[in-house]
């Protein structure tokens, strides 16, 4: 019996055109009625995720895990359930492996879709995406201690991103969680952090085993959560590695893959 429900936004959730599909929408609150939990598992920050959140018109509060993994949230008041963090140094480390290559270094707090430098026009569509202008800050601003990082990313022409991730060495990939979120980002969490150890916590925290979790996503950073959940199902646009990582692969964000899914392994409904 599925008792959680973790679902990823872009490419999942989302259309292409960045909305919640009433199909969807319905789905997931009948899922809700039925008593079983949900929590968004997004590598989208607070600011992009609550606009979305308010469209689903939950009867009862609610968790979002955010910027893939590193925080959860309750939605009550969007207070802090748990969080991992990027220290100085490793903000400084990061923003250092990035020289020599043309990719903007960005980082987030809760409020800012920060930008070290002047952003390129990728980061600016990206902003974009999740509802926020880019502020312009410089390497000694972002670690201050004004504000809490929670990740950074690496933000560029596609070509340039592969040029980059391709020559990280192996001894700094084992420093970071890094994961190609999309052809144009790198993101890079703290070491071990990811959407699956986020929601292998969240779920222990709720008392449910994982033989009772459904997660539904398309991409690589989904892969943990994906392979994590006894009901780990795949997007029909999903990536080659994140269908390999499912157990079941469901319809298009297009065409409601998400309420197929939810019909039909749930409710036993086609």
């Amino acid at each position: 019996m599925i008792k959680l429900i973790a679902l990823d936004m872009d490419g999942t959730l989302l259309n292409n055109d960045k909305h919640i599909a009433e199909a969807q929408k319905k789905a997931i609150k009948k899922a809700a009625q039925a008593g079983i939990k949900i929590v968004l598992c997004t590598g989208r920050p607070l600011f992009g995720v609550e606009p979305l959140y308010k469209e689903l018109d939950f009867d009862e509060e609610e968790y979002v895990i955010l910027n893939n993994g590193c925080e959860i949230r309750e939605t009550k008041n969007w207070s802090l359930v748990d969080s991992h963090t990027l220290t100085k140094d490793e903000i400084v480390d990061l923003y250092n492996f990035g020289k020599g290559y043309n990719l903007d270094f960005t980082l987030f707090d809760e409020k800012h879709y920060f930008c070290v430098g002047k952003p390129n026009e990728y980061t600016v569509r990206d902003g974009n995406f999740v509802y926020v202008p880019i502020t312009e800050i410089d390497l000694d601003e972002a670690i201050s201690g004004k504000y809490t990082i929670f990740k950074g990313m690496y933000v560029g022409d596609p070509e340039e991103v592969d040029r980059f991730q391709k020559n990280i060495p192996e001894n700094v990939k084992k420093l970071y969680e890094f994961v190609r979120s999309q052809v144009s980002i790198l993101e890079a969490m703290p070491s071990g952090v990811n959407k699956g150890t986020a929601l292998k916590d969240f779920a222990r925290r709720l008392g449910i085993d994982k033989s009772e979790v459904m997660a539904l996503g398309d991409g690589n950073n989904d892969i943990e959560m994906l392979e994590y959940a006894d009901f780990g199902i795949a997007m029909s646009n999903g990536t080659e590695a994140a269908k390999k990582a499912a157990k079941y692969v469901t319809d298009t964000n297009e065409n409601d893959g998400v309420a197929k899914a939810i019909y039909k392994y749930v409710f036993n409904e086609n």
